[in-house]
């Protein structure tokens, strides 16, 4: 049984006239990247203020470490987050800004600061001015912030926002080293789903404070990827014909009427030829699979109706 970290159940915010979120229910689970997709007022901060109790909730609940939202003393101290960046100071090096926030956490043991700051590749800019940094650097401390109190959970709003190509890998670089070494579970949102692919394992897609869909990385990738999809009521027949006429195993069974082979995407008739050649049943063949973008677009176009 997987260890959940955060559960909501029917998590709802109003305000006034404005629904900002409208009966959320997303599960994450231990050791997950996971990432929330939508456009620019979508309801992905609303939720997120609400999970590190920034913001109240409208009505229904959620669970931090199978604690109730009700009564979250124990489990606040286990979450960081960098949702509205800290005011970092300019004339202030980088170990002097977390030092001063670690005097504000209450902690007492600055060899923390060292540690996060490696955590996050940034100690060779230990004794470097905050104005001096780049942006990729400026978020990457952030993180670090966000990490100082050795959290099991952190939670980050758009980091990669604005940032660029190598600004995006080296923050990529960090969240996998948190994530692998560090043992920490994320959540992370983004209105760039190619972005958030690189990095996370688990994706929920809102629109107009509604969870759209929820899926894993495999099953979004079986939804995008282009491959050949072979319906037909002998897949065992097909999969042998596959490895030992065409040579290959780079296929997939999706069930007992499907399979999708993702070879052969420019010669889709040898395929269909060895299949009739072996006598095989087909119901229908045919080219499959669409890009990030595209499967983004057709989500949110989905959630507008």
């Amino acid at each position: 049984m997987k260890d959940v970290i955060l559960k909501t159940n029917n998590l709802s915010k109003k305000y006034k006239n404005f629904t900002a979120l409208d009966n959320v229910n997303i599960t994450i689970n231990k050791g997950d990247i996971y990432g929330i997709v939508g456009r620019n007022g979508a309801g992905k901060t609303t939720l997120m203020k609400i999970i590190t109790t920034l913001a109240e909730k409208t009505s229904g609940s959620f669970e931090l470490f199978r604690e109730s939202d009700e009564n979250l003393s124990e489990s606040k101290r286990r979450i960081g987050c960098l949702i509205e960046n800290p005011a970092f100071f300019n004339n202030l090096t980088a170990y002097q800004n977390l030092k001063y926030y670690a005097i504000q956490k209450g902690i007492i043991d600055y060899s923390k600061i060292d540690k996060v700051l490696k955590s996050v590749d940034l100690e060779k800019a230990r004794d470097k001015k905050f104005k001096n940094f780049s942006l990729g650097m400026k978020q990457r401390l952030g993180i670090a912030f966000a990490i100082l109190d050795n959290p099991d959970f952190i939670i980050l709003d758009e980091p990669i926002n604005g940032l660029d190509p190598i600004g995006i890998r080296e923050l990529r670089d960090t969240f996998k080293r948190l994530n692998e070494e560090e043992n920490v579970t994320i959540l992370i949102s983004s209105h760039i789903l190619s972005e958030l692919y690189m990095t996370a394992n688990h994706f929920c897609f809102i629109e107009r404070g509604k969870v759209i869909k929820e899926l894993s990385k495999e099953e979004l990738d079986n939804e995008c990827s282009k491959c050949i999809v072979i319906k037909t009521p002998e897949t065992k027949k097909v999969a042998v014909c596959l490895e030992k006429e065409l040579k290959t195993t780079n296929y997939k069974v999706i069930n007992d009427t499907e399979i999708r082979l993702y070879d052969y995407l420019e010669n889709s008739s040898k395929v269909n030829k060895a299949l009739i050649q072996n006598d095989i049943e087909i119901n229908s063949l045919y080219e499959s699979g669409i890009s990030l973008e595209e499967y983004f677009e057709n989500i949110i176009k989905g959630g507008e109706k």
